[in-house]
C-alpha cells in the first residue's frame, strides 16, 4: 500500500505513513522533493516483482529492531528496469512501516 502511494506521486501521504525514525531523518517536504527528483524521470512503473527479502535485526545507519529488506526489480516507462530496495521496520507502535526506500538501475 505505501508504494502505491509513492507511484501515484502521493509523496507527503507516504512521507505521513512512514516509521517515525524515518520521519525523524527527513522532513515531509525534503522527502516530498527528493521523490520528485528521483521519480519524475521513471515514468510510470509498468511492472515489479518481488527479487528477494530478508528479515534483519541491524542494518547500518538505523537502531536495532526488526526489518525487512525488500528488493523489486522493477520496470518504468522513463528508465527501463531498476531494482527498487523498500525496509520496512517494526515500529514503537508495533505496526510496520517503510524506513526506508531505494531506487538504482538494474544491472
Amino acid at each position: 500500500s505505501w508504494l502505491v502511494l509513492v507511484d501515484g506521486a502521493h509523496y507527503g501521504q507516504s512521507w505521513l505513513e512512514s516509521a517515525s525514525f524515518f520521519q525523524s531523518k527527513i522532513s515531509k517536504a525534503d522527502w516530498e522533493k527528493a521523490l520528485q527528483q528521483v521519480r519524475t524521470p521513471l515514468g510510470t512503473v509498468t511492472g515489479r516483482t518481488l527479487w528477494g527479502a530478508k528479515y534483519q535485526t541491524d542494518i547500518p545507519n538505523a537502531p536495532k529492531g526488526e526489518y525487512v529488506i525488500l528488493q523489486y526489480k522493477s520496470k518504468s516507462a522513463g528508465m527501463g528496469s531498476i531494482v527498487e530496495t523498500i525496509t520496512p521496520m517494526l515500529d514503537k507502535d508495533g505496526k510496520w512501516r517503510v524506513s526506508g526506500y531505494f531506487i538504482k538501475p538494474a544491472q
